[in-house]
């Protein structure tokens, strides 16, 4: 960034020079700060494909490996998730419902956070951005 710095203060008294026209001049100057962004931004995207990568690497090999600790964390979460919503749409108020009928009612079992939902949408993907890619056609997957 330093060295575009240095370039355009001079390139930009340059075009001020040459086009008369005040218009045109600052039209000049926009594209040209434009294609700075834009390749800025290239680069930018690059490297974040590079990070993706990279992860995505790892998270290969850590899916592979035979150890319990290394390959075990994200189905632990998926499992941890869907325990959390398991007691909280169906054993607790099947328990409460029953516990009820029969006559024996039970005192208010603690809630979990209704945020479950979100939980379980995000580790599945079914985001609303991803859902917002598949409909418009623009989905990598």
């Amino acid at each position: 960034m330093a060295i575009w710095d240095a370039v355009i203060g001079p390139v930009v008294s340059i075009i001020n020079k040459v086009i008369p026209d005040k218009a045109a001049a600052a039209q000049a100057v926009a594209t040209l700060n434009q294609l700075q962004l834009q390749g800025q931004f290239a680069q930018e995207l690059a490297q974040l494909q590079a990070i993706t990568s990279a992860q995505s690497d790892i998270n290969k090999v850590e899916a592979g490996s035979e150890s319990l600790f290394v390959s075990g964390w994200r189905p632990m979460i998926g499992w941890v998730c869907a325990a959390a919503l398991a007691y909280q749409y169906l054993a607790r108020p099947l328990a409460q419902g029953i516990a009820s009928a029969v006559g024996h009612p039970l005192p208010a079992w603690p809630g979990l956070d209704d945020d479950l939902w979100q939980l379980m949408m995000g580790m599945l993907g079914m985001g609303g951005l991803r859902s917002f890619d598949k409909l418009k056609g623009t989905a990598t997957k």
